[in-house]
């Protein structure tokens, strides 16, 4: 089963996850790791935006993965930083339509968008 947890940077994703029984030691920001939750999938995007889409095999493997928002605000200028905007929502996109839960964290509070 796999959750995807949105939300703004700081928003109390990973403080959400913990409450769903996950701990500290489950967390990873590297997606060839084994342990169950990955957070920070944007970070991961940004270093590679152009083979963003590549990941999702390997990340429908996770049991939760954390993404920031990063489509609102003022569009970047620069063009990589586009891709890289525009790959994260992309993923998120194909990983929502696949996961069996998908949660928004705005302000601590999450909220479930698909279950």
């Amino acid at each position: 089963m796999l959750i995807l947890i949105i939300g703004g940077f700081a928003a109390g994703k990973r403080d959400y996850a913990r409450t769903l029984g996950y701990q500290d030691e489950d967390f990873t920001q590297e997606i060839e790791d084994e342990k169950p939750v990955l957070w920070g999938l944007q970070e991961l995007v940004y270093q590679d935006p152009e083979s963003a889409m590549e990941m999702l095999p390997r990340l429908l493997k996770k049991q939760a993965v954390i993404c920031d928002e990063v489509g609102c605000g003022v569009t970047p200028v620069d063009p990589r930083q586009r891709l890289a905007r525009e790959q994260t929502g992309r993923l998120c996109a194909a990983l929502a339509a696949r996961a069996q839960k998908v949660v928004r964290v705005c302000c601590g509070i999450p909220t479930v968008i698909k279950e």
